[in-house]
């Protein structure tokens, strides 16, 4: 007995995409698909603040609360990194992009010049976040392992700070968007004002 091979309904009409081998470019141009969150992480104190943009931060473990951040070794923050035993990770709303753009150093600002502008908030660990940022991380730092091109940051989060934005700053095909609506959007598409206004 032949089994029939049913057409799923919403199955490609011109059949699957070629499978590619695996290089830098594959990878770069399918790893585009995977929408991300944005985040910037701050660490240093005075004139040795530094920070960076990052599209890769997950959490690891909830019991004990950890999570972990990569970077390029080969990076001016990182160096910077290496001499600091924490680390904050403020998770960007959906209107902070421009916050993104200082950390990612395409503003040109590098070190502690990139906290320009920002309203900023002290941490226990001594590391600022942002603090209009939808929720941010104060994490010690536990371990560092380079791999490859990067080095994974691995934080054991001691604090966390919850803000009031709703919507999220999102990277996606090589550029910026969002996933919700902040507090604004949804006064103005419903005509009513926010809570608490």
């Amino acid at each position: 007995m032949v089994a029939s091979v049913v057409e799923h309904p919403f199955a490609c009409a011109r059949g699957p995409a070629p499978v590619a081998e695996a290089s830098e470019s594959t990878f770069r141009d399918a790893m585009r698909q995977l929408a991300r969150g944005v985040a910037i992480v701050t660490f240093g104190a005075g004139g040795d603040r530094a920070g960076f943009t990052a599209t890769s931060v997950t959490s690891l473990s909830s019991d004990p609360p950890s999570l972990i951040a990569c970077i390029h070794v080969g990076s001016s923050s990182y160096s910077a990194l290496r001499r600091s035993f924490a680390f904050a990770v403020s998770l960007l709303a959906a209107d902070q992009q421009e916050y993104a753009e200082h950390f990612a150093g395409r503003s040109g600002l590098q070190g502690s010049n990139r906290y320009q502008g920002g309203p900023w908030r002290l941490l226990p660990s001594g590391v600022f976040c942002l603090a209009s940022s939808i929720a941010a991380f104060d994490c010690e730092i536990e371990d560092r392992i380079e791999k490859h091109t990067h080095a994974l940051l691995i934080g054991r989060v001691r604090h966390i700070f919850r803000g009031t934005g709703s919507g999220a700053l999102v990277y996606w095909r090589g550029g910026y968007d969002q996933v919700g609506w902040s507090d604004d959007q949804i006064a103005r598409a419903t005509g009513l004002s926010p809570a608490g206004r």
